[in-house]
């Protein structure tokens, strides 16, 4: 792509990155994206006629890779509860442009289908997990499932060939006991592990500024222990900050939304599982793409009107942020954009 035919938006920031949410259902209820009180056995998820279909999703995919996308993440609610994902991998990596295919799953499916995911084309997996004490995983997950599904799926995930990130929420007073824990675990098994601090996504998970751990305070923390040194980004707009041990044994990062905003190069766009555009993990509003793709509209109309929406693109939530305003700002949830 030349640089005149790059799609950028109001501050300059090209478009690099697509997530697409193909499911808003989840095995889990974390009380940070999910909590249970609100997404209980009565909740009205999305019937199968409002997903996007497979042949919508590469469509879109299509388009997007020709404004400058070349990532996709796949991501939930748990994306793995899609079925057939592996034939939707398979068909992404087929779009010209796309260079790399993700997923970001809590990994209790992983054993069952690594292989095929592997086989169809998925690059990496990113496997939230909060917490490596047992007790503590049971609550932090709401559904009391232990530490060892999560293990066998990373041991999977391993053996399939796939390349693997850990995330981690941390919120202060809940799970900030575990920080050191997790550093001291992955780093035995040389797996890249990431501290997402606390986000104030949605408006269900009660969020305050004080239950955040700063990226500041978890990298004291652990170098305190473990010294590390910072390294450079693999490319402009890479969400997490990156550091390794010193003694090469692995790599940390820190994706520091609240205390340390990266919107100035933020170039991710999110498809939602019923397809609305969102150019925001703290939008309140997305675009409906889902019913232009179904009312006939061709290609190259679609291709203007998503061009047009970037184009138009001011967000920088995380830095214009007023803690003390948050709970004016009715943000979509994590579940539904997919993080």
């Amino acid at each position: 792509m030349k640089e005149q035919d790059i799609v950028r938006d109001a501050y300059n920031r090209s478009l690099h990155d697509l997530r697409i949410s193909v499911i808003d259902q989840c095995n889990f209820r974390c009380s940070y994206c999910m909590p249970a009180e609100i997404f209980g056995k009565d909740y009205a998820f999305l019937k199968g006629e409002q997903l996007l279909t497979f042949d919508e999703i590469v469509r879109v995919a299509t388009l997007f890779a020709d404004m400058g996308v070349r990532k996709i993440r796949l991501t939930g609610g748990e994306p793995l509860l899609r079925k057939q994902l592996d034939e939707l991998i398979r068909r992404l990596t087929k779009v010209d442009g796309i260079e790399d295919i993700a997923l970001t799953t809590n990994g209790i499916f992983l054993p069952k289908y690594a292989e095929k995911l592997k086989e169809a084309g998925l690059s990496r997996v990113n496997i939230s997990l909060d917490a490596i004490d047992e007790e503590m995983f049971k609550k932090m997950n709401g559904r009391g499932v232990g530490i060892h599904p999560v293990l066998k799926g990373i041991e999977a995930a391993e053996k399939a060939g796939l390349q693997i990130k850990m995330n981690m929420v941390v919120q202060k007073g809940v799970n900030d006991h575990q920080v050191l824990p997790m550093a001291r675990f992955f780093k035995e098994k040389g797996i890249t592990l990431r501290f997402i601090e606390f986000m104030d996504v949605g408006a269900t998970n009660g969020w305050s500024m004080k239950d955040v751990l700063t990226k500041q305070e978890m990298l004291e923390m652990i170098g305190a222990e473990m010294p590390v040194k910072a390294v450079d980004p693999h490319y402009v707009g890479e969400v997490a900050k990156r550091y390794v041990y010193e003694d090469g044994s692995a790599e940390i990062g820190f994706i520091s939304s609240i205390s340390d905003a990266f919107c100035s190069d933020c170039s991710r766009a999110r498809i939602s599982a019923d397809g609305q555009l969102y150019t925001c993990l703290f939008a309140t509003k997305g675009h409906d793409v889902r019913s232009l793709l179904r009312d006939g509209h061709t290609d190259e109309e679609l291709s203007e009107h998503l061009g047009m929406l970037w184009n138009k693109r001011d967000d920088r939530y995380s830095e214009e942020r007023n803690p003390d305003k948050v709970s004016e700002r009715s943000k979509i949830e994590m579940s539904y954009i997919g993080g």
